[in-house]
């Protein structure tokens, strides 16, 4: 007889046996790898493109190495599309244990599509090289059928190529794998460096307020005191000139600036959702000398119509000037615009009197470049102390990587893969939403918040981004200057 006939040829008991022998030589030859399912948390209704997907799950499994091709030599390849790694690794794994072991745990979850099978796309984290490995093909029929069954599943894998997805385990060797061995993820203390790639916006947040401070003078005579809107016009793109008359040659001419507000009908000028009308005009300089009340025009910013007029007194408050406070003029940490009293005012005797007001301009870096006045008040006779309110001060821990993180005021939320403590910086991946300048950034683990000062949503250099580099030195081989390199056609 051509078969053993000893044998049944697909007798249970027989199958077992094959399948017991497996098992055993994969526990005393293979290694212990993770397999991490991918989960699917948003696909285009469409196409059915993955457009978010996460790996939060990990389950121990022995596999044995069959082969790991371009796994030592030469991984690395240069072609016309770039650079391609070539790393590639083919497992062993017993078809027993997956549906004994890893299928009972992965019918329960959610968002999983295939649990009866390993499934391509999901990955494989190796710890000899501690590198994450995506399955892209499973063979589920080799050895074909031997005593009518089969008995294990090849998993051909290739070098995991990060885009966006969340990966978090709750091991900390796997989540840890997309950053160099160096890199904290937090303080920066050691020097570390992210290798992480894909997209990611980066936050600049508040660390430690610093209060602004400031002082000012007295105009004793012909100072102007407000300038007040009689028409806002309209079909404003940007700032309109303001332009004071000047004052007497003893005097000093007023300057100001305009605000400028949108969503204003004005009939036919803010047509364009772009245009916008002027709200307030603010004073840096109040000028002297004036016997008048001096006149007030807008000139450019692409408007017409907008009109006011000036209110001049004496003894009002001239120019204020930022000081330095604690090493920093205009402060730290100022996300909106804050409160600024005058206190300690001492006005002259048997005169209208009135109590001045100022706003201030924060800048994107979170400092005030300028304080301006809308009132100069009047009848002051020494000047009074300006106080600036406090920047936001209650900005407290650091956030851990690949935490979760949401905006306070809208919502929004990511990942955390790279912090810095000393600068303040933090880059996120994963982002659903947007954020919002003001907002506080909550982390989900470590309960650290942070003020955003400032959103970057598109990185000017994200550490991988080489075209420029790669650009200058191809430059310095080809010489286009005298003659095509390439031939004359």
């Amino acid at each position: 007889m051509a078969l053993n006939p000893f044998f049944q040829q697909g007798a249970r008991s027989e199958q077992n046996l094959v399948q017991d022998l497996i098992n055993e030589q994969l526990r005393m030859y293979g290694v212990e790898v993770h397999y991490m399912p991918r989960k699917y948390i948003k696909e285009n209704t469409v196409i059915k493109e993955v457009v978010a997907s996460k790996f939060d799950d990990a389950y121990p499994l022995e596999a044995y190495v069959d082969s790991f091709d371009g796994y030592g030599d030469n991984p690395v390849l240069l072609s016309k599309f770039g650079i391609e790694q070539t790393n590639e690794l083919t497992l062993t794994i017993s078809k027993e244990r997956w549906e004994t072991y890893i299928e009972p745990l992965m019918q329960n979850e959610d968002n999983i599509q295939l649990a009866t099978r390993p499934k391509e796309g999901d990955l494989v984290y190796f710890p000899l090289g501690d590198r994450l490995f995506e399955i892209k093909f499973v063979e589920h029929e080799k050895p074909f059928y031997q005593l009518m069954k089969t008995y294990v599943y090849t998993l051909k894998c290739e070098l995991f190529r990060y885009e966006d997805e969340v990966i978090d385990t709750g091991v900390e060797e796997i989540d840890d794998t997309l950053i160099g061995e160096d890199y904290t993820g937090t303080t920066g203390e050691d020097g570390g460096i992210s290798t992480l790639i894909g997209p990611t916006q980066t936050l600049t947040l508040v660390g430690t307020g610093i209060t602004a401070t400031a002082i000012t003078g007295i105009v004793t005579s012909g100072g102007i005191r407000y300038i007040d809107i009689s028409n806002r016009g309209g079909g404003y793109l940007g700032q309109p000139t303001v332009a004071i008359s000047s004052a007497p040659s003893t005097g000093v001419t007023g300057i100001a600036t305009v605000r400028l507000i949108g969503g204003i009908v004005a009939c036919t000028d803010n047509v364009n959702p772009a245009t916008r009308s002027v709200q307030n005009v603010d004073l840096e300089n109040v000028g002297s000398g004036y016997t008048v009340a001096p006149k007030i025009a807008f000139i450019g910013g692409g408007g017409s119509g907008a009109a006011a007029t000036s209110v001049i007194g004496d003894n009002v408050i001239g120019i204020v000037t930022l000081t330095t406070a604690d090493g920093y003029v205009g402060g730290v940490g100022y996300t909106t615009n804050p409160n600024i009293t005058f206190s300690n005012e001492i006005f002259k005797t048997g005169v209208t009197t009135v109590s001045a007001a100022a706003t201030a301009v924060v800048s994107s870096a979170g400092t005030i470049t300028a304080i301006n006045i809308t009132n100069a008040g009047l009848g002051y006779s020494t000047a009074p102390t300006l106080t600036i309110a406090d920047p936001a001060l209650d900005n407290t821990g650091n956030y851990k990587f690949n935490e979760i993180v949401t905006g306070q005021t809208s919502g929004t939320t990511a990942r955390v893969r790279t912090w810095n403590a000393t600068t303040n910086v933090i880059e996120l991946a994963s982002v659903d939403g947007t954020w919002t300048r003001g907002e506080k950034l909550l982390g989900e683990t470590s309960g650290a918040t942070h003020t955003v000062r400032e959103i970057d949503l598109d990185p000017t250099d994200d550490g991988f981004a080489d075209n420029l580099e790669i650009e200058t030195q191809a430059d310095s081989i080809l010489d286009f200057t005298e003659q095509n390199p390439f031939g004359t056609p």
